[in-house]
């Protein structure tokens, strides 16, 4: 029988082999490395039911949400699956049921202010880059200078989520900004990236650019709940509010399933001359009726 380690290194080399990407390969090892910690038993040694009582664990004790907890669930599938090579009776552990709420977005007077509150000119650069063309966190962060196509006024961007490569808008606006930032930093770096972190050593990472979106929310003043993603869900629900094709905003966005954009069709505004079929009826509603007294 193998031990734990031994299967961690292979379960590494089955993700490098189907290609995953970067982050989603390191999440596997972790959430795998942790329930092998928490059964203290070998691996090859466990089924479904210890996995559904991790499962509970991670509900019960560790209170994560759904969406945390089907990651754990996809990364035990694949050990198990794939590394493994067994077959699991998949009913016995679901994916949970993940609820949605609608997300609070910012006005454009609010994207302003943000923008306008950034503390560097870098700063300022990549939050008007990430809202002006929808990308996600982790794909401005990899953005590399060649990526900037400034005759077609369009972002590359290169291996985003699941490997595919896309084009996206860049706005005259974020163009201006970028040149901007250009002539002041200079950004040089082996491997071409646009934005580095502080240090010059490599580009920038996701915590300093969260980091640097919250500081700027909250010197502008804005008390909703939002977050760097809030800008790329401003996109989609500011280019739908202007009449854009939904199925453009798909490809804009990276989206594997049109069902993925149709969510932002529940954020837009309504447009203020739509009217309720009730007003469109006939004020008159038959007898007059009673209201009845106190007993």
């Amino acid at each position: 029988m193998r031990t734990n380690e031994q299967i961690l290194s292979r379960m590494a080399e089955d993700l490098k082999l189907r290609g995953l990407a970067s982050g989603t390969q390191a999440e596997y090892i972790r959430c795998s490395h942790i329930f092998m910690d928490w059964s203290k038993l070998p691996a090859e040694s466990m089924d479904e039911e210890d996995i559904r009582a991790f499962i509970n664990h991670l509900i019960s004790v560790k209170k994560l949400s759904a969406s945390t907890i089907n990651v754990y669930n996809a990364a035990l599938r694949f050990l198990y699956a794939v590394t493994l090579n067994r077959n699991l009776n998949y009913r016995q552990i679901p994916n949970m049921k993940q609820i949605r709420d609608i997300p609070e977005i910012l006005t454009k007077d609010e994207l302003c202010n943000v923008f306008g509150n950034a503390s560097t000119l870098q700063n300022k650069a990549i939050l008007m880059t990430l809202y002006g063309s929808g990308i996600r966190l982790s794909e401005c962060c990899s953005l590399r200078v060649r990526d900037i196509d400034s005759e077609a006024m369009r972002i590359f961007v290169h291996h985003g989520k699941r490997g595919k490569d896309r084009y996206t808008l860049l706005s005259q606006t974020n163009l201006n900004v970028l040149r901007e930032y250009w002539n002041a930093y200079r950004p040089k770096h082996p491997d071409g990236w646009l934005f580095l972190c502080n240090d010059r050593s490599g580009k920038v990472n996701r915590r300093t650019v969260q980091d640097a979106f919250n500081s700027a929310a909250r010197r502008a003043g804005i008390s909703k709940d939002v977050s760097t993603h809030t800008l790329r869900a401003c996109f989609a629900t500011h280019l739908l509010e202007a009449g854009a094709d939904i199925y453009q905003i798909k490809q804009l966005l990276g989206h594997a399933s049109i069902q993925s954009t149709t969510f932002y069709l529940r954020l837009r505004k309504f447009d203020p001359t739509l009217k309720s079929p009730l007003d469109a009826m006939p004020q008159t509603f038959g007898r007059k009726t009673e209201v009845a007294a106190d007993a």
